[in-house]
């Protein structure tokens, strides 16, 4: 009896295997190859074989059964993970001049760069960016972007995207993996979810865009699964101990690598040798992407060898060595029916037309920003015109032109206010600026703004801490500074409209989690104008404490990589303020992270506080793994030689960095030399 038993148990391992190696072998060649090899009928039938099989052998469950893409029940919540390697956004170019500006820039980088590169071109697909990690093949996370540093782990959403393969199709996978691309949303899809949506009486999606980040968020695996999200891989990163794998040494070869694991990779793609060739794919796909069945907003545009961009790096925000090409955004004529005045968190008046609405890229639009009073004049405008709006970067909707042919007789000038719209203080036009603004630092709309912007995602990220609740904490006097909002009670928070006795603990376990966020971020939240996140974060490296910086003189702030004498005056006028300097002292009270947290570095950091520049080809080490050792051992790598060099590392055909270096007296390194300064030697 044990033996047929065996035998029966070895008869469906066998046929499960099969089942699953068939199942993946059609998801490939359907996905990834845009040629399917089986009926959907035939599949459909396989699979429930599979799926009874399975029900009925539970211990024969393997976690990359195409079966075990659906989530049983939803998860609660997301935890945030910090990227193996950041997930950079791209720079854009909005027209010719852009992009050979951009072309000009990586070029004047380095007078040894070659003269002649291939670029590589693909569709941007508006959609959502991901990053799945695959440990020995295998699935294992899937990542947002986030803010490029850190994304919010969404696996079991991710297992559901048919796309995106469990198992990769290889024989020996390296130990892990990095993809990187894009899920979206096919219009088909788009149309039918929001069909869908319209005969439940739920709120219809925007545009296709929002769809699928509003998806990929979702905490039920089960929805993920029926919203049919789509996948086009763009990027792949290897392990550097890989050697089971040739890896790819241009992003033409790397994107056939992706497709031959299971990837989708876009069909459309092309290989350019020239800029005119990309203009040319450029202009090709201006009208065709229209018949695409997905949402494209323009093309990304890579340079194609790893080694040459390995050495031009990224700035602060993007890679240096690839541009997004944008197409026009969409534009459309409608009326100007009134004009408001909003206050923004720096007591900035901004204009904003109030429109007859209109469809504009796929969200309906009633208002846009006229900026300030030199722009209503620049513009002509008057209320009552016929305008043509547009949305700048395909976000913020603005007035383009006037159709002044079309004005009508009652069309009336508009006049900016002499008082503050929300606090009726007098307002100022500061000489040198064309914003006016509200100085009125109790303003309730300046304290609104504030409050919105220090619980945004990129600054506290407090979680349920909304514009609605904001509002009525500043309109019944509960708050009047982000400090006060640490103050705040459940019992407080539970006399609020819409918040029950749940909400309010858990908004102030929220606030209570914020107090972790570090120094950078609190800096940043802080709303200081000028200084954006990237700043800010400048900023807390170079001085690592709150009283450092407010200690900071104008030149020495400046003085910050990235930090215009613009940015460092403001900084520098905002600590002198008796009302700042309040605050600061509120926040610590309460406990905000004002301080660069002190961490161990990992092993010795024999080049802690030095800088390095590398240049030609050494005997053994590629740059980036030249690169990679340095700052592994405390020292910093930069692309050009300045007085501030402490260290050239030099290889065969050194070219003008090596010039510049013997000028200026900067010493140089060969490779052994390196290997003996990270060794703890001292350098020859």
């Amino acid at each position: 009896m044990q033996w047929r038993n065996n035998v029966a148990s070895s008869k469906i391992e066998s046929r499960l295997t099969e089942l699953r190696r068939l199942l993946q072998a059609a998801s490939y060649a359907y996905y990834a190859l845009d040629a399917p090899t089986m009926e959907d009928a035939v599949y459909d039938q396989l699979y429930r074989e599979l799926v009874a099989l399975e029900q009925s052998n539970p211990a024969l469950i393997v976690p990359d059964s195409p079966t075990q893409r659906v989530g049983e029940k939803p998860v609660q919540g997301f935890n945030s993970l910090a990227h193996r390697i950041p997930l950079y956004s791209l720079d854009n170019a909005f027209d010719l001049t852009d992009l050979h500006s951009w072309d000009d820039r990586w070029r004047r980088l380095d007078p040894d760069l070659p003269s002649k590169v291939e670029y590589v071109t693909e569709l941007k697909i508006d959609g959502s960016a991901l990053a799945l990690t695959y440990e020995n093949g295998l699935l294992v996370r899937g990542v947002t972007r986030g803010d490029g540093t850190r994304g919010e782990e969404i696996t079991p959403n991710v297992r559901t995207i048919r796309a995106i393969p469990l198992r990769l199709n290889l024989e020996n996978p390296p130990d892990w993996i990095e993809v990187r691309g894009e899920a979206f949303l096919g219009l088909e899809v788009f149309a039918q979810i929001n069909r869908d949506r319209e005969e439940a009486g739920e709120a219809l999606f925007a545009n296709p865009r929002n769809a699928a980040a509003g998806t990929l968020r979702q905490l039920d695996a089960r929805i993920v699964a029926q919203r049919q999200l789509d996948f086009f891989a763009y990027t792949l990163h290897v392990s550097a101990e890989t050697i089971s794998l040739a890896l790819p040494t241009t992003q033409w070869q790397s994107l056939d690598l992706l497709q031959k694991m299971g990837f989708r990779v876009n069909p459309n793609r092309l290989c350019c040798a020239d800029l005119t060739a990309v203009e040319a794919y450029y202009q090709d796909w201006a009208l065709r992407r229209l018949d695409l069945p997905y949402l494209t907003d323009g093309v990304v545009i890579k340079l194609n060898d790893f080694d040459l961009q390995s050495q031009l790096g990224f700035t602060q925000k993007a890679p240096r060595w690839a541009i997004a090409y944008k197409y026009p955004p969409e534009e459309s004529p409608t009326r100007v029916e009134n004009i408001s005045v909003s206050v923004g968190r720096t007591g900035a008046l901004t204009p904003v037309a109030e429109l007859t609405p209109v469809q504009l890229a796929g969200t309906t639009v009633a208002r846009a920003t006229l900026h300030n009073r030199d722009r209503i004049a620049e513009l002509d405008l008057y209320i009552g015109d016929m305008v043509v709006v547009r949305k700048a970067g395909e976000i913020i909707p603005e007035v383009v032109r006037v159709l002044a042919e079309l004005r009508p007789t009652d069309a009336r000038r508009f006049e900016m206010p002499t008082h503050c719209p929300v606090c009726g203080e007098a307002v100022v036009q500061p000489v040198d600026e064309a914003v006016t603004r509200c100085v009125n630092s109790v303003c309730p709309a300046i304290l609104k703004g504030s409050l919105i912007h220090w619980v945004s995602r990129g600054a506290m990220d407090i979680d349920g801490m909304g514009e609605k609740i904001i509002y009525q904490l500043v309109e019944q006097g509960l708050v009047h500074s982000v400090a006060d909002l640490y103050a705040l009670t459940t019992e407080q928070l539970i006399k609020l409209e819409r918040m029950g006795a749940r909400s309010a603990e858990k908004l102030i376990m929220a606030l209570e989690a914020s107090k972790t966020r570090p120094w950078s971020r609190v800096l940043y939240g802080l709303g200081l104008r000028h200084v954006g996140s990237v700043t800010a974060q400048a900023l807390a490296e170079a001085f690592l404490t709150v009283e450092q910086l407010a200690a900071a003189q104008p030149d020495a702030i400046g003085a910050v990589y990235g930090v215009g004498s613009e940015i460092a005056q403001s900084v520098y006028e905002w600590f002198r303020q008796p009302a700042n300097e309040a605050l600061i002292a509120q926040l610590k009270t309460v406990g905000l992270q004002l301080a660069m947290e002190e961490t161990t570095p990992i092993g010795p950091q024999p080049l802690a506080g030095k800088t390095f520049v590398i240049t030609g080809t050494l005997p053994t080490l590629k740059r980036d793994e030249a690169k990679t050792l340095i700052e592994q051992a405390g020292g910093k790598v930069t692309g050009s030689v300045s007085k501030k060099t402490d260290y050239l590392l030099a290889g065969e055909e050194a070219g003008s960095k090596l010039d510049k270096a013997i000028a200026l007296g900067v010493p140089q390194l060969s490779e052994a030399q390196l290997l003996a300064l990270l060794s703890g030697e001292t350098a020859v």
